[in-house]
């Protein structure tokens, strides 16, 4: 990803355009494994998507412990601390996304590009930052393993805050275009450039 020229040329508050609900990774906990997914929670993708540079990531932003791959999902042992993911898909309509992906809300800090981040540890309130700076998200989609899905609104202060009464997975997303970007991968310029995050964590009987 070093190798990546961005040009990012508009201000903070308005580098984020939103996007409509959208394919993204996920992490869950598989017994000592975390398992990465694709499509949506609900709906999972037989087939992973061809992606480049698929890593687990560790809390200080570096490639973590290696992993495995089968048809559907990525797996690698559960570390200590919160668990992300990252992926990128260059898409042959000029589409550029980077995948961004965490399991697990004890961190209060952000690690991936684009990443949702509890206001406190085990806190169901949230906060979107972009390169290290908080951003506004319009929109943050919540799915659950029993089905329960919701859009949820930032509060005047920028936080997303849900309610969590039914056990199980959680898994929170937020996708966005960002404005007046150009990424150069060996020769071939991305000028459409997304970011899909998402924030998946359990929540007990």
């Amino acid at each position: 990803m070093n190798s990546y020229q961005y040009a990012l040329l508009a201000s903070l508050a308005a580098l984020m355009a939103p996007l409509a609900h959208a394919d993204y990774l996920w992490l869950q906990r598989e017994g000592p494994q975390a398992v990465v997914r694709a499509g949506e929670l609900h709906r999972p993708l037989a087939r992973l998507p061809d992606l480049t540079d698929p890593k687990p990531v560790s809390s200080e932003g570096k490639p973590a412990l290696s992993h495995e791959q089968t048809e559907a999902n990525f797996r690698f042992a559960l570390g200590t601390g919160d668990t992300r993911f990252v992926a990128t898909r260059a898409s042959s309509d000029g589409v550029l996304t980077y995948f961004q992906a965490r399991f697990g809300r004890l961190e209060t800090k952000a690690v991936n590009d684009l990443e949702l981040v509890p206001t406190q540890q085990g806190s169901n309130s949230f906060r979107l930052f972009f390169k290290g700076r908080l951003a506004n998200a319009s929109r943050v989609n919540v799915e659950t393993a029993a089905g329960w899905r919701k859009s949820l609104t930032p509060n005047t202060d920028g936080t997303v805050t849900l309610d969590t009464p039914i056990p199980g997975l959680y898994v929170l997303e937020v996708s966005a275009k960002v404005n007046n970007a150009t990424v150069n991968i060996e020769g071939k310029k991305y000028e459409d450039v997304r970011y899909t995050a998402t924030l998946s964590f359990e929540v007990n009987p």
